[in-house]
């Protein structure tokens, strides 16, 4: 029997981390342990307070059902005590917050909720896969929106075209930003806010990564307003729960109320039981502190690397990703397979495959490499020393 498999699934590229997982697979199935910087999967455990507090609540919650659509009442107030305590921002748990089944989940079913075929999209690029890819899977269009060295990688608003804003739905931002790296100013929450107020566009911020900076600790997109607003969290990399898929969407209660109604009919909802460990996270500020160190050190050695090899300065002020550019005339899909030789075995993901090509032909990720940091400060020194013993062999 054959069948017939819908144009929405032929149309879609391979995922990148589905092949850099390939790729590591390949290499173990040579006899070589890869040193893997490609996929963002921490490989710190998920702190000890969230673990103990989870053996408690499955038997507390033994006889639960199934879970709110939109969270439990006590996570949902966790969430907008956390917030208020991080960024003074004021949450109604009642109406102004839903529960994620991880940040993929919600973002990825987004657009069900806002964009109709004939819609457009505007993602930022280098970005998450899933902002393009929910907004082809609800029938829009995705407009790339280079973010840029030279810009501080910010997308440039105004430069869009009038025929596309009058299309746009949603504009997604991500600062933190991955995989740049980068912070956003004031200034540019500011104007986005007002840009998407006075176009009718839904401005959302991905703020998956907020608690791990170096520096300047980042802001919240919702200090500078909620209407037309929310803003994507996740316990994953927070806390290293990447398994676990629990999150949340904050803002606008009217955008909350449409995404509710869209999830209410596509799942059921983290188990209780996870929404109760991960409020015993939200309590613990000391495990991200440590996470933070841990990720710091991390990125000092691959920063030091770097210099070494003559490469830019492009050490990351948030986040678990360094970007790195590198020289002229090195292309960076070779550079990324060079680095599988088994002799270096270092898994990254070339900045090509995280990038679609601008309207304009801009492509922001060529010329870059993403390093996830999330090996080990032992195996990240183990990297380095391989990359800086086989120069010769990686750029000449």
């Amino acid at each position: 029997m054959g069948f017939h498999t819908a144009e929405r699934i032929r149309s879609l590229p391979s995922y990148p981390f589905a092949v850099i997982n390939e790729r590591v697979a390949a290499l173990r199935a040579q006899g070589v342990a890869p040193i893997d910087f490609g996929v963002g999967d921490p490989t710190l455990p998920t702190p000890t307070v969230i673990r103990e507090r989870l053996k408690t609540a499955v038997d507390e919650r033994a006889c639960s059902g199934y879970p709110s659509y939109i969270g439990d009442a006590a996570f949902r107030t966790a969430c907008a005590t956390w917030m208020k305590g991080q960024f003074g921002t004021d949450i109604d748990p009642a109406t102004e917050i839903t529960t994620t089944i991880g940040s993929k989940e919600g973002i990825f079913n987004f657009p069900l909720g806002f964009v109709e075929s004939g819609d457009i999209v505007l993602c930022p690029a280098p970005g998450y896969p899933p902002y393009q890819r929910g907004t082809m899977f609800a029938g829009g269009t995705p407009y790339y929106l280079p973010l840029l060295r030279e810009n501080h990688y910010l997308p440039d608003l105004e430069a869009i075209p009038s025929d596309v804003v009058a299309k746009s739905r949603i504009l997604w931002l991500c600062y933190p930003n991955a995989p740049t790296g980068a912070l956003a100013p004031d200034s540019f929450f500011q104007d986005a806010i007002a840009w998407g107020q006075k176009n009718d566009v839904i401005v959302v911020n991905d703020e998956a990564y907020i608690d791990l900076y170096y520096e300047e600790k980042p802001r919240s997109i919702l200090e500078f307003g909620k209407e037309n607003v929310v803003a994507f969290h996740s316990m994953s990399k927070r806390s290293a729960m990447t398994g676990w898929r629990i999150g949340w969407t904050a803002g606008d209660p009217d955008i909350i109320g449409v995404f509710r109604k869209v999830k209410t009919n596509i799942d059921s909802g983290t188990p209780t039981f996870i929404q109760d460990a991960s409020i015993a996270g939200l309590e613990d500020e000391e495990h991200v502190v440590q996470m933070r160190e841990d990720y710091r050190a991390k990125r000092d050695m691959l920063a030091q690397t770097f210099a070494t090899l003559g490469f830019d300065d492009c050490a990351p002020a948030a986040t678990i990703h360094y970007w790195q550019r590198v020289p002229a005339g090195v292309d960076a899909v070779e550079f990324a397979t060079k680095l599988l030789d088994p002799s270096i075995a270092v898994v990254c993901t070339p900045g090509p495959w995280l990038a679609d090509k601008a309207a304009d032909g801009t492509h922001a990720g060529k010329g870059y490499v993403r390093f996830s940091m999330v090996p080990s400060q032992d195996d990240t020194r183990r990297a380095c020393d391989a990359i800086l013993a086989n120069k010769t062999k990686l750029i000449g």
